[in-house]
């Protein structure tokens, strides 16, 4: 079988491109706050704040006023990327396999969270910058979450590119049928294994 011709690939963060830990993360917010991480699940998740903000219907300084308050002290934007960073581990081999992809194809990003993640994917994704420089989207910015085709169709207007010419990497299926559901070409990726392969079946390494 041919490989579609492609002209833009678009890559997951959480499960693709970093490995997320929870738990190093409200460890981290609950160490700013001094309080227990249980806490931090209560206001943050439980409460329904953190999908609000990757949904786009809080802006940035109101999400961190909200947690702030919640917590019971002042989280600002250097501080929750920092916790980000904690709990995002990168695979060199993914890193490796996505530079040398972007030595002939764009790429992109296309992720379920908050505005304000864009800024920490520059620390923890430091080797694919500046060639990622404006070419992140998260749902918070885009008003539209993964599997909604909104999001796709949204992703595929700012890449100015058609779905038929870009495939989609993501580690839920349930994103990769939302994403084939919009006429994109998608697959499942979970570690550098998986992305070599998808990235050979579509003649891209």
């Amino acid at each position: 079988m041919t490989p579609p011709p492609l002209r833009l690939v678009l890559f997951d963060f959480d499960g693709v491109l970093a490995h997320y830990r929870h738990d190093a993360r409200l460890a981290a917010l609950a160490r700013v706050a001094g309080c227990t991480p249980a806490h931090v699940t209560t206001v943050l998740f439980e409460s329904g704040l953190e999908r609000q903000y990757d949904s786009g219907l809080l802006d940035t300084s109101t999400y961190l006023q909200r947690l702030g308050d919640g917590l019971g002290c002042r989280v600002d934007e250097a501080a929750w990327i920092a916790s980000r960073v904690a709990s995002s581990r990168v695979d060199p081999a993914v890193l490796a396999l996505v530079a040398a992809l972007a030595e002939h194809m764009p790429i992109g990003v296309l992720s379920n969270n908050g505005a304000l993640m864009a800024e920490a994917m520059r620390g923890i994704l430091a080797p694919l910058f500046p060639m990622l420089d404006g070419r992140v989207l998260c749902s918070g910015a885009v008003g539209a979450r993964k599997p909604d085709r909104a999001i796709f169709a949204r992703a595929l207007a700012h890449f100015d590119t058609a779905a038929s010419a870009t495939l989609f990497v993501d580690d839920l299926f349930a994103n990769v049928r939302g994403a084939r559901t919009a006429g994109l070409h998608a697959d499942t990726v979970v570690d550098a294994r998986s992305l070599r392969q998808v990235l050979r079946r579509y003649g891209l390494a």
